[in-house]
């Protein structure tokens, strides 16, 4: 009993609002001076003329003399993450030579080898894969703009599918239950390939004409196969909301002289709304991270720039991979949690 009592306590004391309060108050403080330090030591990062000065004589001579070359012989890397940086020097031939370096806080360390070497092979993966350079987090962008936009137009088509199920006229009802269960009973990964292989092949077009662009043509291929799977399953979530709803309500309505469009856009609907929200934002995580299947058509998302980097490297790549993914994952979260809170049938 006392083992229970003092659990008791221990709960009630950890979980208090006041205590909570304050921790929060911790947190953000902690995290602002974090990010006070990291814009502070943005302005001590090595330049690429600095790390430069640190290479051998010999490396020095034949960087000065590729800038009036047309065939480089020196092949150079430079990748800058904001408050630590990277930078690598090599030639090749009998004579090949390699220098490697990090710059953090003004200084800058031999990363040739030891925990200084793993340090920036991750800054070097970490740089390409978040596609820095030309196109700034390519890979996290396309899989956030694919996963938004799939599960929007998804959610658009499920709602006619639901309510196309629930429908009593059969020609309606069956199909749209025979829609939903071919692409919940089938995977992903084979739908994205028959859209993107075999239906192309049977009405004679492809999708890089169709839209002028080999990226946008696969980009299309993945929209479409992702929104049509999406719209499945949130057509057994809007399905199941709309039906939570009492029929009490729907022959009230019956008796008031509305008809159906009216009382599911009217009454019900913006009831079962509520409802929906926890199981969609559900939805969204998971087609979040079914997005790295776009890899098999070559779509440049996290995964497939992950895998470029692999071929010429360590597999430590996916490490950053990983916590990209997390990172991602939890900012979508906790607004989910933030708006179910918000939204909750049980307030």
């Amino acid at each position: 009993m006392e083992k229970k009592d003092n659990l008791r306590k221990r709960f009630v004391t950890y979980f208090n609002p006041v205590n909570w309060q304050k921790k929060t108050k911790i947190i953000t403080t902690i995290t602002i001076a974090i990010l006070i330090a990291a814009f502070i030591l943005s302005f001590f990062v090595p330049t690429y003329d600095d790390f430069v000065t640190q290479t051998s004589p010999t490396m020095q001579e034949e960087i000065q003399k590729d800038k009036d070359r047309k065939n480089k012989q020196v092949l150079q890397s430079y990748n800058n993450l904001f408050i630590i940086s990277y930078a690598s020097f090599s030639t090749e031939g009998y004579y090949a030579e390699k220098d490697e370096y990090i710059g953090f806080a003004g200084q800058i360390y031999d990363a040739s080898e030891g925990f200084t070497g793993f340090v920036g092979e991750m800054v070097n993966y970490t740089y390409r894969l978040l596609g820095c350079g030309e196109n700034i987090l390519h890979g996290a962008k396309l899989t956030i703009f694919l996963t938004i936009t799939s599960v929007f137009f998804g959610f658009i088509l499920s709602i006619f599918l639901a309510l196309g199920k629930m429908s009593k006229i059969k020609l309606i009802s069956k199909p749209c239950s025979a829609y939903v269960f071919f692409f919940r009973g089938t995977p992903l990964m084979i739908q994205l390939f028959a859209i993107y292989f075999m239906v192309p092949g049977i009405f004679k077009f492809s999708w890089t004409a169709l839209t002028g662009d080999v990226y946008w043509g696969a980009f299309l291929a993945a929209l479409i196969a992702f929104t049509l799977n999406s719209a499945a399953y949130c057509a057994e979530i809007v399905r199941a909301a709309i039906q939570s709803i009492d029929k009490g309500q729907t022959e009230a309505a019956k008796v008031l002289g509305l008809n159906y469009r009216l009382t599911m856009s009217k009454i019900i609907i913006p009831q079962s709304i509520k409802r929906m929200i926890p199981p969609i934002c559900n939805e969204f995580v998971m087609v979040l991270k079914d997005a790295s299947l776009v890899f098999a058509i070559s779509l440049m998302d996290i995964t497939t720039i992950s895998k470029t980097i692999v071929s010429d490297g360590s597999y430590l790549v996916f490490i950053p991979a990983l916590i990209i993914y997390l990172i991602i994952t939890a900012f979508f979260t906790y607004i989910f949690n933030k708006v179910e809170k918000k939204f909750s049938v049980y307030e």
